[in-house]
């Protein structure tokens, strides 16, 4: 950009999981690849960087097994967007989002007329008009969506380890397959055969998916702080900004003849349970300028059933109780929520009936409640 070069940037969303990461730099490599005589340079482009991406436990394992440097990757704060944008040499391809954050002002709201591709599995938030190309398709992974793309390319473009990458996001992305989970479709099902037809030598799905759950589920060391940042997003309004965090407990998982076995949360009780967690929630709240926080907990038992709960904390009790009745009275999808005991006067807590409905699907009714 400084130099007064096209650039087409390949973007994951905020939370900078493994599957925004792998999409993103699969798909740029893709693009790099097969674009005739490209005037842009391709750079895949990540969201949080430093301390923050070192939470995504997962993600930098399996870039570590790949033999990916942590140096090589490129993070959003490190790179100004907008002077490309402004001049006119910035293309934009949003992968695993629709809806750049930041909403009426904030500093990427600028960017959406670069925008010209997406491909999104979340459920459409909002239409969009030409020149927006892709679309949003519901399927379990956006490393699906990635991979369908890749194995429609040329031959020879897809090589062992962006198939790794791509294999193990989805086998994660999809509970390894489990149509109990809820997330698994055909099309999902279809690109991991691909990628093992084309890679025979890629690691067994139940050794990936272990290896990859037990990374994932290491929270060794974390405060309750970094529990809540490890898989975090944030919306906002004219009022107020808030959090939604992923927040994973104790997890033990039968594959086969493998077992994992992970270490829960530091309270040894679940998220309610642990000590001083009022007075967390209350500096991590304020420390990022968050207005309240929704803490959606998964844990897994040895039957591949997922168990759910929900916190809900804010001081300011309006904004409590909109976010409560949003999330109590939903119907798509249906929470199934059932009132629990203990928290705080700051928190409400929910067992979640419906267990197969994921962050995924509580965003847009917390966006819409905002």
């Amino acid at each position: 950009i400084q130099q007064h070069q096209e650039i087409h940037v390949v973007m994951g969303n905020e939370a900078c999981d493994l599957d925004s990461t792998v999409s993103a730099l699969a798909l740029a490599y893709f693009l790099a690849q097969t674009t005739p005589a490209p005037k842009a340079a391709f750079v895949p482009v990540l969201r949080g960087g430093g301390a923050e991406f070192a939470l995504r436990t997962e993600t930098t394992f399996l870039l570590r097994e790949g033999g990916g440097p942590a140096t090589s990757l490129v993070f959003r704060d490190e790179i100004d967007l907008g002077g490309g944008g402004g001049a006119g040499l910035l293309s934009l391809t949003l992968v695993d989002h629709h809806v750049l954050p930041g909403g009426g002002g904030g500093a990427d709201a600028a960017l959406e007329e670069a925008v010209v591709e997406v491909l999104d599995h979340r459920p459409l938030e909002r239409a969009r008009g030409p020149p927006w190309g892709g679309g949003v398709e519901p399927v379990g992974s956006c490393a699906t969506l990635v991979t369908e793309r890749i194995g429609g390319g040329p031959p020879g473009v897809l090589d062992r380890t962006t198939a790794a990458l791509l294999h193990g996001t989805i086998l994660l992305d999809c509970i390894n397959l489990s149509p109990a989970a809820g997330k698994v479709t055909p099309r999902d099902v279809a690109c991991v055969s691909l990628l093992e037809e084309r890679f025979p030598e890629l690691p067994a799905r139940d050794a990936v998916f272990g290896a990859l759950q037990a990374a994932k589920f290491d929270v060794t060391g974390l405060t309750t702080g970094g529990g809540v940042r490890k898989d975090l997003k944030v919306l906002s309004n004219d009022e107020a900004v808030v959090a939604i965090s992923g927040v994973f407990e104790d997890l033990e998982w039968h594959t086969g003849d493998i077992t994992v076995t992970l270490r829960p949360l530091p309270s040894g009780g679940g998220f309610l349970l642990r000590p001083g967690l009022l007075q967390d929630l209350e500096a991590f709240c304020g420390g990022g300028g968050y207005a309240g926080l929704v803490a959606m907990t998964v844990s897994f038992n040895q039957h591949r059933g997922g168990a759910r709960k929900l916190a809900v904390y804010s001081p300011q009790e309006p904004l409590r109780s909109t976010l409560c009745r949003a999330l109590e009275e939903a119907t798509a999808p249906s929470l199934l929520l059932r009132p629990l005991p203990g928290g705080g006067p700051s928190v409400a807590a929910y067992a979640q009936g419906n267990a197969v409905a994921t962050r995924r699907g509580g965003v847009p009714i917390l966006r819409a409640a905002l």
